[in-house]
């Protein structure tokens, strides 16, 4: 387990408060493109943290599939296990780990379900095959093979052959999280790495502090 004692310098890359734009969603995409341009695999993966009501925490890896003025957004079967913890506890948390540029950022906020509608586009969206995995599969569930959610699809494909549109699951859609905090961290030589963490006021702006490494 050579891992365990390899040491690796992150660099010289300094991360400084004149560096940031004013606003955290719009610091998070540029360096959202600077992943995508360094070639790196699922720049949109985030690892999503919930906890139940009874303070249990789990996580789990996510693609981010929307990114505007108001926050990150994904889907998720609701009937699965971060979906009902989300709706006991609304508080989580994103990371989104970029090894090879050494950073990663962190978001602190509010899930909110998205409506209906919005729900309805993403879906309408997907491909056919994405679609039909999505209903049969009861997320997050014991099952008794691998062939019993396979057998499902096949069910389901051929009961909607022929059907030009695949209703979205009620149970199915996207959720919303609204940031609170999003710290942007770049690592430096000797573990003395680069944080900034961009906080929300009640007025609507955003506050950066840095935090110690």
């Amino acid at each position: 387990m050579d891992s365990l004692e390899k040491h690796t310098d992150y660099g010289s890359v300094a991360l400084d408060e004149g560096d940031l734009a004013a606003n955290p969603l719009d610091q998070f995409a540029v360096w959202l493109d600077d992943a995508e341009r360094a070639g790196i695999y699922e720049p949109n993966a985030m690892v999503v943290g919930t906890v139940d009501s009874e303070s249990r925490p789990s996580s789990r890896t996510v693609l981010l599939k929307g990114l505007d003025s108001v926050g990150f957004e994904f889907v998720t079967n609701y009937r699965s296990l971060k979906g009902m913890q989300l709706a006991e506890n609304p508080g989580v948390s994103l990371l989104f780990p970029w090894y090879p540029l050494n950073r990663q950022v962190i978001v602190l906020g509010t899930a909110r379900f998205a409506t209906a509608e919005s729900s309805d586009a993403y879906f309408a969206s997907r491909p056919r095959e994405s679609q039909l995995a999505s209903m049969a599969s009861e997320q997050s569930q014991p099952v008794g093979s691998r062939a019993m959610v396979e057998q499902r699809v096949a069910e389901l494909t051929k009961e909607f052959e022929g059907v030009a549109t695949v209703p979205r699951p009620s149970w199915w859609g996207g959720v919303r999280v609204v940031p609170r905090s999003i710290e942007f961290w770049q690592g430096r030589t000797s573990r003395l790495h680069d944080r900034l963490r961009y906080t929300a006021t009640a007025e609507g702006t955003w506050t950066i502090e840095r935090l110690q490494p």
